[in-house]
């Protein structure tokens, strides 16, 4: 390990890109979060899910199951617009809140329709080169330093099979190792951010009031406040989750203000308004092979001692 390694932030992806490119283009566009998906993405017109709002995708309430491989699931040729649309919901959406991948895959789509431009392309212009990162965060990785990532995906084949679905449609390769990013080439709204902890630092740092260059405090107050619709037990926030989460990763020790985000490779961040302070940990749990091990309790613990250190 050095300071500049790179690892695959994996689920990280979907506060640090997603939510922040979507509070770009609220300011940018004039966007209002409570737009349906269908006056973005015309062809969903009709749809539950063109009903959906891009605020119910952020706060993880929109209607979508956790996780399908999109992979596994799309027609030869269909776009992954069409593939999602064919997903029926779980549940009314605004309801209740249930983590779903498949929420910011559609969400990072709808960004990509309204900035004109690839995932990656409108997060290299908008965040990274004004914040100085372009060593730090990329969607495609210098591989001398990248962290090696596991050899087989034994979980997502495992879950896949479960559905009675056909992993072998897996695209090839394990860079990213979320299986719906490679679907996407590599870039979506639920995965597929590389980055050091450095980079990730710099970046969550703008959800820390007063702290940012790149969004506008009035945006950053919305995004880390409790989302208000299906969040009861949840607390969600605009792709975060708050620190009052049941089974959380935040610890005792920070304040209910904290807001954070983990990853299934092993990476997680916590910010804590209160005490000024964002907490960054990269680990790889996937190499050489996944390991069913809970790093809730690591979390905690190197909170706390970051906590009394400082």
């Amino acid at each position: 390990m050095e300071k500049g390694s790179v690892f695959d932030l994996a689920s990280l992806t979907k506060a640090l890109v997603t939510t922040t490119l979507m509070l770009c283009a609220s300011r940018r566009f004039s966007l209002s979060l409570d737009t349906s998906v269908e006056e973005h993405l015309r062809e969903l017109c009709g749809s539950w899910i063109g009903g959906v709002t891009l605020r119910q995708l952020l706060c993880h309430c929109s209607g979508f199951p956790a996780w399908k491989p999109l992979y596994a699931l799309a027609e030869p040729g269909e776009s992954p617009i069409s593939t999602l649309s064919r997903i029926q919901a779980e549940y009314e959406p605004g309801r209740r809140s249930v983590y779903s991948c498949l929420g910011f895959i559609l969400a990072g789509l709808v960004i990509e329709r309204i900035g004109g431009a690839r995932l990656d392309d409108l997060f290299t212009s908008w965040v990274i080169l004004p914040l100085g990162l372009e060593d730090e965060l990329s969607f495609h990785p210098n591989e001398d330093l990248l962290v090696p990532s596991g050899t087989w995906p034994g979980i997502e084949a495992q879950m896949t099979r479960e559905l009675g679905l056909d992993f072998r449609k897996l695209p090839p390769g394990n860079c990213p190792e979320d299986g719906n990013a490679r679907f996407l080439g590599g870039v979506a709204g639920n995965a597929g951010l590389f980055g050091t902890a450095g980079g990730v630092l710099r970046l969550a740092s703008e959800y820390l009031p007063g702290q940012g260059s790149l969004l506008d405090p009035e945006d950053v107050g919305m995004a880390i406040a409790p989302c208000r619709e299906g969040s009861e037990g949840a607390d969600r926030r605009l792709g975060w989750q708050g620190a009052g989460a049941p089974g959380c990763s935040a610890g005792s020790r920070l304040s209910r203000a904290a807001f954070g985000h983990s990853g299934f490779t092993g990476t997680s961040i916590w910010a804590d308004p209160e005490k000024d302070l964002v907490m960054v940990l990269l680990s790889h749990r996937n190499h050489p092979a996944f390991r069913g091990v809970d790093l809730h309790p690591l979390r905690r613990c190197f909170h706390q001692l970051v906590v009394e250190s400082v």
